[in-house]
């Protein structure tokens, strides 16, 4: 299992991963019409595109295929943390995660947050992740119910 850099090209493949985890995984904590706000099956290439190369995630490889992937902004913020339904809990979450903090202690940031799913909260929580806020955001007309998470460093 490789963790590397975002590449060009990486972009589809990181919205296969994405979609794993939501339909895959979230579908226990989340209506269908909840999970297909959140992650339509189709959606406009060049936008999911942009959106990954403004976060420039890192992304975790098996046999030379992606699986799992996430971000971590200047500021702190995990934007995206995904593992493909595949390969959950099988450590790849904790290998990420471990990454994500390994580059906040790189570049000096001091607090990491999140706005994070009902489905992922005990693993941010075991990551010593608190909840600071339940959020209730509205995605394509539909509630989504998350919460932000923050840990210090």
């Amino acid at each position: 299992m490789l963790i590397r850099a975002f590449r060009i090209g990486d972009e589809a493949h990181l919205h296969q991963v994405f979609l794993s985890a939501v339909h895959g995984i979230a579908i226990r904590d989340y209506t269908p019409e909840q999970v297909n706000a959140w992650a339509p099956q189709i959606v406009d290439p060049a936008l999911w595109a942009d959106r990954m190369r403004g976060i420039a995630p890192f992304v975790v490889e098996h046999e030379g295929k992606p699986i799992a992937y996430a971000d971590i902004q200047p500021s702190g913020y995990i934007d995206h943390f995904f593992v493909s339904a595949l390969f959950a809990r099988q450590g790849v979450g904790s290998k990420l995660m471990q990454r994500v903090h390994d580059e906040a202690t790189l570049n000096g940031i001091l607090v990491l947050t999140s706005n994070v799913s009902l489905t992922a909260q005990p693993f941010f929580k075991r990551w010593g992740f608190s909840i600071v806020e339940e959020r209730q955001p509205v995605v394509r007309g539909v509630v989504i119910p998350n919460a932000l998470m923050k840990k210090e460093l």
